[in-house]
């Protein structure tokens, strides 16, 4: 039997960054492009290499560019620690998931390093797999919180729930995690929302990362645990934000859904350092009209359209900028 799972890039329409902070966020994840796992049973346990995996090269620079945009281990790792991350949940629940070994392999057409949680995708199919495989149930937020440990436990990246969640229960997610409830149960308030809610967005990202994205220092999170005032006010706005934005979406208030999009990114833009780059996106999107704020930590834009003129202008802006822009097609 040949077990195939898919899981979806992820779009942050309000609250983000606050998920890190004890806030409220509104993210859905979009079918445009995918992460896919493939594993089937096989007499030793062997995880296949993907494009991104390669130790061939063509060119001492070929080798560097490589390394600049998918790092010293490609995906290989994402795959391996989800394995092992599986197998110890797997252990502490007391379900033997001995006698059976397997092939698996990935493959993901998700663009790199623009926020869009690519890489969480790959190991949320990856444990999907695992799930069908050793039928094995996992819940959906228990299985947010092991795609998270994998992560930031076993690989030592940074990152928040917010990502692992919309992937984990695959559809618009309105989420609140909120600190006292975080602390109780171990995950936070998570509300499934209408796909046909959300209308008129947009999608637009960077084509030419042939130099990288810049890289800007923050000391956000520093600034955060010693409660600098700035800081805790502006995770409060984004928490208020997310809370009137719910309300707006399922009213069909575009006015004041555009209004707090830009609000969002303009209170980051004030607390947060941010590239010229990334600021020249959200802004050339304004100025075709649309409203704009990142959905993740950069690279990457989101905003409404009013319809499909204003749609074709803001593609015709976007273009010479080497920026791409797409209708998100919601899971």
């Amino acid at each position: 039997m040949i077990i195939q799972t898919r899981s979806y890039p992820r779009a942050a329409l309000l609250g983000n960054p606050s998920d890190g902070y004890f806030g409220r966020t509104i993210a859905f994840p979009f079918r445009n492009f995918s992460a896919t796992v493939t594993l089937y049973e096989s007499p030793e346990l062997e995880i296949i290499p993907a494009d991104y995996d390669s130790n061939v090269f063509y060119s001492i620079q070929e080798l560097s560019e490589d390394v600049e945009f998918y790092g010293y281990y490609g995906g290989i790792r994402l795959l391996k620690a989800a394995v092992k991350r599986f197998y110890q949940y797997c252990l502490d629940q007391g379900k033997d998931i001995h006698g059976k070994n397997f092939t698996i392999r990935y493959d993901s057409d998700i663009p790199y390093r623009l926020g869009l949680a690519g890489s969480s995708a790959i190991i949320t199919a990856c444990i999907k797999a695992l799930m069908k495989f050793y039928d094995v149930n996992i819940p959906r937020h228990e299985l947010a919180n092991l795609v998270l440990a994998v992560e930031t436990e076993e690989l030592k990246i940074t990152a928040g729930l917010q990502d692992r969640v919309v992937q984990a229960f695959n559809c618009p997610v309105y989420m609140d995690f909120d600190r006292a409830f975080m602390e109780k149960m171990g995950y936070g308030i998570y509300e499934p929302m209408d796909k046909k809610l959300f209308k008129n967005l947009y999608i637009a990202y960077q084509t030419d990362l042939s130099q990288g994205s810049e890289v800007v220092h923050n000391d956000f999170r520093e600034r955060f645990h010693f409660g600098v005032e700035e800081v805790l006010h502006a995770i409060q706005q984004w928490s208020d934000i997310t809370v009137k934005g719910k309300k707006a979406i399922e009213s069909g208030d575009r006015d004041e859904l555009d209004e707090l999009i830009n609000l969002n990114f303009d209170i980051r833009k004030s607390v947060m350092n941010i590239s010229r780059k990334n600021i020249e996106m959200v802004e050339i999107a304004r100025s075709a009209g649309a409203s704009a704020k990142f959905t993740g930590s950069g690279g990457a834009i989101i905003g409404l359209y009013r319809d499909d003129k204003m749609y074709a202008e803001l593609k015709e802006s976007l273009q010479p900028y080497k920026i791409a822009i797409l209708k998100p097609r919601i899971v």
